[in-house]
């Protein structure tokens, strides 16, 4: 037998169920229904027949659902057959015995299954003696918060269970091979529920890394932008807000979370189950529910809804109840773990993407168990495809799915507030968050004093330096500006030198003239006159001589010097001297002593013709 796709809707008088067969004839099927059941059976067009060991199957159309509600028999019901999507669609309305009584749960399609024998293996628990204490229909309110003590097993034959409800017990002890790939605790089987709590504890402080914390804490550009996402319950619980303020009847409200057709197909591929858990073990499950869903909605805003081949270790690592088989007693406890991880494994550790997925799990709860079972058939999806994470599908997420289907609203609804209620700080996580930022601004502020003080100094350096090298210009120019002026008084005084030169040789001339003489050529005293004017001197010599007397004076000095040059130095010497004193009676020690100490001008008698003599007699005979 094949379970047809099928769809319910309402209105207030009717139940509409839709349902799609394919190659099957309009004239044979049959509709039954009386109260809360109804079948549907259909004979496809070409039956397939396979033969098996002698065995013959025939496979056939047939549809049975538990329904949330009352119909009944009274003419007003129609049923129709339609073909234009190519596909044969059977349309039946079904009058509701109760007019303009709501059906819940109508999208819940696993939970309108009818109840078939599980064939999975013991010690999963489908169903139990039903009886007061473990009735969860007959308990109006729950305490989430009771019995916070540290869980003990209490069944012999699960020693350590766990698994959704930890009804299950022995499964990783088949799957060695992939249990290192799924959780992180090593042989659950034989590791009690507290043990484990104590080593994912000591596994999330050794892995916490305060250098990335504070690397996402400063640059949070990336995390800023995760942080404006808006996932798909966003737009959902905007407009359950923007409806709960009008009166409208619940059974006119439109549809805030819809199901894709892939959905639709996976909940009619599963199992209808019942679920009869005791007290501590439902509370066990909706703690567990709370960390995935957790989980999952990091796992979403991380990666702006986009999924990838990180995001089953994202959901699975991110949620202790998936990695490390945890059973949590509180909310706060949940919210705890989950921020540790948080903190310690994924690509982006920031509180804020904690306290993100906190506030996004209340919406998807406010919007009910659509929501959540959306959430949960996603997850169940990036399980399937990826390996080997599908057996955390068979320990936790199909349950869930399934379970979800049949829990009454009121329940989540006070899981909801119970959840808002609490709070979480970063003091809670136990991983001196507050002190490593409070140190880190510190040392920021540190950095920054330490910068702007070296700016400072550099400045103060160029500043020094500019001074520097302005003193070493002006230094510069005033040196210039010195040496112009001693360039200015070497000038005069050399201007002045020379003046005081051309005076000292005219003297030096008239001290030569007794030397000449005594060689046979007269000059008469009265031979020289200075003139000063304008700062400079000029000594010319005025002769009395007329001038064709100095030519021949003149021939006779340059004859004189020829002949002095070629006579002995110690005669010529002597006849100078015995000359001069001769016409000079009166002694003059004084220029003497200047004359042997090499400072006067007398002609030195050479074996050799020396031309400083006809230069000298030349220069002589020319002024």
């Amino acid at each position: 037998m094949i379970t047809p796709a099928f769809e319910l809707t309402q209105d207030p008088d009717f139940l509409t169920v839709k349902i799609r067969v394919p190659y099957a004839r309009a004239s044979e099927f049959d509709v039954y229904f009386e109260g809360e059941d109804f079948k549907f059976y259909a004979k496809p067009y070409f039956l397939r027949q396979v033969v098996e060991k002698g065995i013959s199957f025939f496979f056939f159309f047939v549809c049975r659902l538990t329904l949330p509600g009352r119909i009944v028999e009274d003419g007003r019901e129609k049923a129709s057959y339609n073909t234009d999507e190519g596909i044969g669609t059977f349309t039946i309305q079904l009058p509701k015995e109760v007019p303009g009584q709501y059906f819940e749960g109508l999208d819940m399609l696993t939970s309108l299954l009818a109840p078939k024998k599980s064939r999975s293996a013991k010690p999963l628990v489908e169903e139990m003696a039903a009886s007061a204490e473990l009735s969860e229909e007959d308990e109006e309110e729950f305490d989430w918060e009771m019995e916070q003590v540290p869980y003990e097993e209490s069944t012999p034959a699960l020693q350590h269970p766990y698994g959704f409800g930890n009804l299950r017990s022995g499964v990783f002890q088949r799957l060695q091979d992939e249990l290192s790939d799924v959780i992180d605790i090593k042989d659950p089987d034989q590791t009690p529920a507290e043990e484990r709590r104590r080593k994912r504890l000591a596994a999330e402080a050794a892995k916490f890394e305060p250098d990335h914390y504070l690397a996402d804490f400063f640059e949070d550009e990336a995390i800023k932008h995760l942080l404006k996402y808006k996932p798909w319950w966003i737009d959902a619980h905007k407009k359950m807000t923007a409806l709960q303020g009008e009166s409208h009847q619940e059974h006119d409200s439109p549809p805030f979370v819809v199901f894709s057709e892939e959905e639709r197909e996976q909940m009619r591929k599963f199992t209808n189950k019942s679920y009869l858990l005791d007290k501590r073990s439902r509370q066990h499950v909706y703690l567990g529910l709370i960390d995935i869903l957790l989980a999952y909605c990091y796992e979403i805003r991380v990666n702006e809804g986009d999924k990838n081949v990180e995001s089953s270790w994202n959901i699975r690592k991110l949620s202790a109840t998936l990695c490390w088989l945890e059973s949590f007693s509180s909310i706060h406890d949940v919210l705890v773990s989950f921020g540790r991880r948080v903190l310690c494994y994924p690509l982006y550790r920031h509180f804020e993407l904690v306290t993100s997925a906190f506030n996004d799990t209340v919406k998807i709860l406010q919007l009910g168990k659509a929501a959540v079972l959306k959430c949960l058939l996603e997850i169940h999806k990036i399980f399937m495809e990826s390996d080997p994470a599908y057996i955390l599908n068979d320990l936790f997420i199909t349950d869930y799915c399934i379970w979800i289907q049949k829990v009454k609203s009121k329940k989540l609804a006070a899981l909801c507030e119970s959840l808002q209620k609490t709070t979480l700080s970063k003091s809670h996580m136990g991983l001196e968050l507050e002190e490593l930022e409070a140190a880190a601004v510190l040392v920021q502020e540190e950095e920054k004093a330490l910068k702007a003080a070296g700016t400072v100094s550099k400045q103060q350096l160029l500043c020094s330096e500019s001074e520097t090298s302005d003193s070493e210009e002006s230094s510069s120019t005033s040196s210039s500006e010195t040496e112009g002026s001693d360039s200015d008084e070497q000038e005069s005084s050399t201007s002045k030198d020379g003046e005081i030169n051309s005076f000292q040789g005219v003297l030096q001339e008239e001290r030569t003239a007794p030397l000449i003489d005594c060689n046979g050529l007269r000059q008469g005293t009265n031979t020289s006159a200075m003139e000063v004017g304008d700062g400079k001197s000029k000594v010319p010599l005025q002769s009395t001589t007329p001038p064709g007397k100095l030519v021949e004076e003149l021939e006779m000095q340059i004859r004189s010097a020829m002949r002095l040059s070629e006579q002995p130095e110690g005669l010529a010497t002597a006849g100078c001297i015995s000359q001069e004193q001769e016409e000079n009676p009166v002694p003059e020690p004084d220029r003497f002593a200047e004359d042997a100490a090499g400072k006067g001008n007398f002609l030195e008698v050479s074996p050799k013709p020396n031309p400083l003599l006809f230069l000298c007699s030349t220069n002589e005979d020319e002024d």
